[in-house]
This record gives structure tokens, C-alpha cells and sequence, in this order.
């Protein structure tokens, strides 16, 4: 093996999501000559992320796209030659629907998140109360919080907005995105930004005003998330994935691989065991790029209390149906990108998205692609329905808020158990925690959506940071924007 400070020539790859991907090519990109092997344990990589065509429907199982106000999912795309591959959210119907007492009602223009910037359609709402809204307009005069210990998503907004608010649109729109709880979720570990506006302005109104002004024309007709921020390859998220499967090696890709274990070498480096394999191999360097409940049982045994707090981090499941219609099944006028649901609803849905009104090329002419997303935090159990009665189920929800009639021309499934990662309150200090004992270990790399950040930018950017220390480099000139 060679000496620690030498640039690695043979680095391991544990795990083939979007992540590892990355942290394999980032490695590429930095040290040409370096030897990667990618082991997963899965018959093919990309994780969660997958495209699947039938009848002429284009049907992501998970994200179907990814937000481009942080850079590193788009500047990977250009790095790899796919920028012109990106397609923009269909301009014209930029907006989302809150289900309030069983009906579709738009969420008030200008509100992003738990911000809301225009008074008006905030006045005339029927998702809040008069006494609901006379509560979010005394929000300026809300003192701001002076002790500096991590709040729940829930205590912040209520705090700051009132109780009817965060229930009504706050709660379904932060379900919708993290899948959680938001009475457990870290405000400070998902959403600083609006911490920081408390701080700095003295208040979310206040301070998104001074925003909207810095940015004005951007977005200023849409609500919820900021659409026009959103992208995606236009042959679906598998095309990135198999994008950046092709430019690694020959051979660098071990599918059917689960990692047992990893320990350090005696000489220095790891050494990896494959299962099935007749005894470890040797490594450099190791960037450990699965959740992190896989990652605590990899280094238990030499470090146990890294392990530990691996195993704090907690993960939420959900189900994603997607099913496809004539048009003319369905009588809702589908002018918006989908709706949220909040839990006070007592409904059995979380969101949903209508995905060919999203991006082009996503059904038939005639035909409408629309996702449902079933389980999280609050209702695990529902996802683990069996699939006849998951179905039946998102037909009679869509039947209720859509007016859907008769059963999809085409259905899918997909289930993804325990791969969102839930940022409780005390994240930021778990997740440093975490940094600091990884530190400690030269040659060892974490990564994945269980530390800095969810969503595919967050996770792209999380593998590059790991390849980056492992060979000792941070972004080179020329390599990214």
C-alpha cells in the first residue's frame, strides 16, 4: 500500500445511487489514472433513480427532475455533455393546488414555502380563516427567538405564522418535499434560510419582501416551490445515470456486490469485503456513498461509536404510483403541476404530481400522466400495502379530488423503503459529530443525503465533496463553474 499522503491509486466505491456515481466520476475528473471500483449491491446503478417506458409513457419512479438554484446537478450535466439535454417546466401552468374540506384550492401566489410575498392572495384564500389570516398578518411584530438551539419545522412556523397556517399550507407543502414530520424536523438543518431571515429581518414577511425585490420577475406569478428553478434530462433521470455509468472504466462497476464489511489496512488504506468474494481486497481510499443505516453497519467494527451515530440518523419510506389516463377520464382541469395534502385532511395521500403537465414527453397526446406518493413519516404503514390495494386506493383518492373515472391504461409501483433521510432537530450537531470522527480516518470518505442536504443536486455535490478529499483536492480551475 502506499504512504497516506501519496494520491491514491486504487480507490473503493461503496453504493450506486446518483452519489456514488458522482463521487466515481469526480475522482476521474481529478486524478485520470486513479483505478475505482464501484460495488453495488443491486443488478444495476442509480438507486432511487429510475426511468421506466411503456406504451409510450415516460414514468420516473422517483425524482423526476432537480432544482437548479444550487449548481451542482446542472454543472455535472455540462460537465458531461447532457446540458442540452435539459428541459425547463412547461411555463404556463406553474402552480400547485392545497386539498382543503376535499377540494383543489390553489395555494396563494407568491407564498414559497412559509413565505408569503403577495398580501392580496393571501387576504382572498379560502385556505385560511379570517382569524387565521389576521394571525399570519401580525407575523411582522413577532419577536424574533434569541436562543440559538435548533427548533422543529412546526414549533418555527407556528411560532412566527400561527397555528392555521403552518396546519393548512406550511405542514402539506414541507410533507411534500421531505416526506417527515415537521413537528420532529430541524428547522435549521432543512430551511436556514428562513432562520436566517428571522435573524436578519426580523421576520419571514419582512424578509422575503426584501428578497422578492433583489430577485423580482423571477417566478412572481407561481407558488409553493419556484418551478421555473426545476429541470430535467429529457429522456428522464436513467439517462443521467447511464450518462455517467458509461464514462467510468471498463470493469469499474461491480453490480451484485453488496460490501460486507471495510476495515483499515494494517499497512494503511481499507481493505473491502465483497460478498462471495474469497477475502477482502485492498484499498487506498474508501467513499462510502450508502444510507446511513448500511454505513453504521460497515464501520461498527472499527469504530463503534461512529456507528452509533450513523444509526441516529432516522429514514422515512414512501410509495410512488404512477398511473396514466385518457383525458377525458379524468374532470378536473389539471391547470397546475399537482397538489399537496395536509395531514389534518385525514386523507391517505401525501401529494400529488401531474408529471405530463410537468415536462413534454411524458405521455400521449390525450393521455395524462399523473403520481401519487403514499406513506412517509405519518403513515408508514400505507405504503406497505399490497399493491392491488395501493392501487385501489390512488384510484378512489383521484376519483374524490380529480374526478378520475375507470381504471389507468398504464400503472407503476415502486416502493422505496427507508431512503429518505429525516432531519430531526439536533441534526447539524449529530452530522458534525459524524465529520469529525471521519476526519479521524485517513483514506475514509462518507457521502449521501443523510448529512448535508436532500435531493439530487444536494446528493451529485456530496459525492464530489468526498471524491475531493479523498485525493486531496479542492475544485481545480476549470473543472467547475
Amino acid at each position: 500500500m502506499n504512504n497516506t499522503t501519496d494520491p491514491p491509486r486504487r480507490v473503493a466505491v461503496i453504493g450506486g445511487g446518483i452519489t456514488g456515481l458522482a463521487a466515481a466520476h469526480r475522482l476521474l475528473e481529478l486524478q485520470p489514472g486513479v483505478e475505482i471500483r464501484l460495488f453495488e449491491a443491486a443488478d444495476r446503478v442509480g438507486g432511487v433513480l429510475c426511468t421506466v417506458r411503456r406504451d409510450g409513457v415516460l414514468i420516473e419512479r422517483s425524482a423526476d427532475g432537480f432544482i437548479t438554484n444550487v449548481p451542482w446537478g446542472k454543472d455535472l450535466c455540462r460537465r458531461i455533455g447532457m446540458e442540452d439535454e435539459l428541459l425547463p417546466t412547461n411555463q404556463n401552468l406553474r402552480k400547485v393546488f392545497v386539498v382543503h374540506r376535499g377540494r383543489l384550492i390553489e395555494l396563494p401566489q407568491g407564498f414559497l414555502l412559509m413565505a408569503p410575498t403577495q398580501v392580496w392572495s393571501v387576504v382572498v384564500t379560502p385556505l385560511i380563516s379570517l382569524l387565521g389570516k389576521f394571525r399570519m398578518a401580525c407575523e411582522p411584530f413577532v419577536a424574533k427567538r434569541h436562543d440559538a438551539g435548533d427548533e422543529s419545522m412546526a414549533s418555527f412556523v407556528r411560532r412566527r405564522l400561527g397555528r392555521e397556517a403552518y396546519e393548512r399550507i406550511v405542514q402539506p407543502l414541507i410533507g411534500g418535499i421531505y416526506t417527515a414530520d415537521p413537528e420532529k424536523l430541524s428547522i435549521q438543518a432543512t430551511m436556514p434560510q428562513f432562520v436566517a431571515m428571522e435573524q436578519k429581518h426580523g421576520g419571514l414577511i419582512r424578509g422575503s419582501r426584501k428578497r422578492m425585490t433583489s430577485a423580482r420577475g423571477a417566478d412572481s406569478g407561481s407558488s409553493g416551490a419556484r418551478f421555473s428553478m426545476f429541470t430535467t434530462p429529457r429522456n428522464g433521470m436513467t439517462s443521467l445515470v447511464e450518462r455517467l455509468a458509461g464514462l467510468l472504466p471498463d470493469g469499474a462497476i461491480q453490480l451484485n456486490s453488496p460490501v460486507e464489511s471495510i476495515r483499515p489496512g494494517e499497512q494503511g488504506g481499507w481493505q473491502v469485503h465483497v460478498a462471495g468474494a474469497d477475502g477482502p481486497e485492498s484499498f487506498d481510499a474508501a467513499i462510502v456513498a450508502t444510507p446511513a443505516p448500511h454505513a453504521a453497519r460497515l464501520t461498527e467494527a472499527f469504530d463503534p461509536a461512529l456507528a452509533a451515530e450513523l444509526a441516529n440518523i432516522h429514514y422515512a419510506g414512501t410509495a410512488v404510483v404512477s398511473v396514466c389516463y385518457r383525458r377525458d377520464q379524468v374532470a378536473h382541469p389539471l391547470d397546475g403541476f399537482g397538489f399537496v395534502v395536509p395531514a389534518v385532511e385525514n386523507r391517505r395521500i401525501l401529494a400529488g404530481s401531474f408529471s405530463s403537465n410537468k415536462y413534454e414527453g411524458r405521455a400521449p397526446d390525450g393521455q395524462v400522466l399523473l403520481r401519487v406518493f403514499v406513506g412517509g413519516a405519518l403513515q408508514p404503514e400505507l405504503a406497505q400495502l399490497p399493491d392491488d390495494d395501493l392501487l385501489q386506493l390512488v384510484q378512489e383518492e383521484f376519483g374524490q379530488l380529480l374526478g378520475v373515472r375507470g381504471d389507468p391504461l398504464v400503472h407503476e409501483i415502486s416502493r422505496w423503503t427507508e431512503h429518505m433521510a429525516q432531519y430531526h432537530v439536533g441534526h447539524l450537531e449529530l452530522a458534525r459529530g459524524i465529520q469529525q470522527r471521519v476526519e479521524a480516518l485517513p483514506g475514509l470518505a462518507l457521502a449521501g443525503n443523510a448529512y448535508n442536504g436532500v435531493g439530487v443536486p444536494l446528493c451529485i455535490h456530496s459525492g464530489e465533496k468526498a471524491a475531493e478529499k479523498i485525493l486531496g483536492q479542492e475544485d481545480p480551475a476549470g473543472l467547475k463553474s
